[in-house]
């Protein structure tokens, strides 16, 4: 099944990039220009939303970046929804806006008495200003993006000469991608998710998981869907499902590019994949029966949200990876009658991992060290998962990742219009570790004892031959459980 799916969608980009077809030519765009007798006033009204929660690190470039973008200043609103607890960080961020505020940006710093609904929450009460009913767009970016100044030059004409499109969404740079190996296998498998299954979904069903951020709405097609809902942790995929089965098309635009951050620690990076795995199964479980009863999309397009989209992409995967490394196989080792043919055990993950790996071909000779730490993460991603269909437990945790800001310092002074105000806050993070012994995460070390112990016993007896792998997996679940992934920040 997974194999399938990876091959339909590297084939549909395959198709696309050979043949050129390109969002610009499947769909009208033209270039925004001034009119001669309206002047500005051809350009739409744009809303910039930028929710954020106690970014002490990045919050300077987030605002500069939108702040710098190329639109006319009467037609633009930026908005900065500040969600932070800590009084520090809320008197610097509001002053930040005053500064932009004060050379001519028409910026607004919007703060609200709670934090219900978390990012959901504010996207919604910042929709709720009179000022947005002005406003035909609006554009979404989390606390450490930073968009290119002509973001919206190349996106909205998308949204202005298509009535039918709800959503652009734009493609993650990473600007720490080579800090550690841990942002170099995330780096693998994002590239994939945007080259790959973003563009088979834009290209085939025009429809596609929002990704929270670095993306245009439609404000008429968030109304028409029923606006934000926090309900799941996944609030941008829920609004995503419920406007495609209003009809709404969406378009993947991979040739602009939006700066972002990945996460360095591994508590971060586990904290992000929990919300990631269990917000849309979770969504699955309160969504099915609505996807089934719909009448205003074709029975295919639903067949593809709830089999491909949903089933296979945010379930089978998930599970299926942690069952078939880290279980199957150890107990064909225990178990003699446990057999598993040459092409379960080699060719099929082989192929699979091969489609994957080709969305960041430069980084090919890192695949073994992708594929180990893709089942170490398969754990957390499978309880993850499990969490969100039985709606138990962390279902509604939202722990917001921890950016650190350091990689991206601007490497020039005109990056910004006013460079001194773009600094991070605090200094590269060392990368050495003082104190594994409050860094434990027990389940990944029982599980790579485990695996050792099956490793070991396979050479022992001399049964399956899978000792290779089993030992350095096992190695790599206890590496993950002593902490010794990513970079470490004293006191995280």
């Amino acid at each position: 099944m997974i194999l399938v799916e990876k091959v339909f969608a590297g084939i549909v980009s395959l198709v696309v990039k050979i043949f050129s077809l390109k969002p610009e030519k499947r769909y009208r765009w033209e270039p925004m220009r001034p009119d001669l007798e309206t002047g500005n006033l051809a350009y739409p009204m744009v809303l910039i939303q930028i929710p954020m929660y106690n970014e002490k690190e990045v919050y300077k470039l987030s605002i500069g970046a939108a702040c710098c973008l190329d639109w006319p200043s009467d037609r633009m609103i930026i908005q900065v929804l500040d969600d932070s607890t800590d009084l520090t960080v809320k008197d610097l961020v509001k002053l930040e806006c005053e500064n932009w505020k004060s050379k001519g940006v028409n910026i607004t710093y919007e703060v609200r008495n709670n934090r219900q609904g978390y990012k959901a929450g504010a996207l919604k009460e910042g929709m709720k200003h009179d000022y947005v009913q002005e406003c035909d767009y609006v554009a979404i970016f989390d606390a450490d993006f930073q968009p290119e100044s002509d973001f919206l030059m190349r996106t909205i004409p998308f949204l202005v000469y298509n009535p039918d499109i709800a959503l652009v969404q734009a493609r993650w740079k990473f600007v720490n991608a080579d800090e550690c190996m841990m942002t170099r296998i995330q780096e693998m498998s994002l590239n994939y998710h945007f080259k790959i299954e973003q563009e088979a979904g834009s290209s085939t069903f025009a429809f596609f998981g929002f990704n929270g951020t670095a993306g245009v709405w439609r404000i008429k097609a968030i109304d028409n869907a029923g606006g934000w809902k926090d309900r799941t942790t996944v609030e941008d995929m829920d609004l995503a499902v419920r406007a495609g089965l209003e009809g709404w098309k969406f378009v993947y635009v991979g040739d602009v590019h939006v700066k972002s951050e990945l996460p360095s620690t591994f508590k971060a990076y586990r904290n992000q994949q929990h919300r990631w795995s269990c917000g849309p199964a979770n969504l699955l479980k309160k969504m099915a029966m609505e996807i089934m009863k719909n009448e205003k999309v074709s029975i295919w397009k639903k067949f593809h949200m709830l089999y491909s989209f949903f089933f296979l992409g945010k379930i089978v995967i998930q599970t299926a990876t942690f069952i078939f490394y880290c279980v199957v196989i150890p107990v064909s080792v225990l178990v003699p009658e446990v057999e598993i043919p040459q092409w379960g055990v080699v060719y099929i993950p082989t192929l699979i991992t091969v489609c994957i790996i080709l969305g960041t071909p430069s980084s090919i000779h890192l695949v073994i060290f992708w594929l180990l730490f893709q089942n170490v993460m398969s754990l957390h991603r499978i309880k993850a998962a499990l969490t969100g269909l039985l709606d138990a437990g962390r279902v509604n945790e939202w722990i917001v990742t921890e950016k650190l800001g350091n990689a991206h310092k601007p490497k020039s002074t005109d990056q910004f219009k006013d460079s001194s105000n773009t600094q991070p806050l605090i200094n590269k993070p060392k990368t050495t570790q003082t104190n594994i012994w409050q860094r434990y995460y027990f389940s990944e070390i029982w599980v790579g004892l485990f695996l050792l112990s099956c490793g070991c016993f396979d050479i022992a007896t001399r049964r399956q031959g899978y000792f290779i792998y089993l030992i350095l997996q096992g190695i790599a679940f206890l590496i993950a459980g002593f902490g010794y992934v990513g970079t470490y920040v004293p006191g995280s």
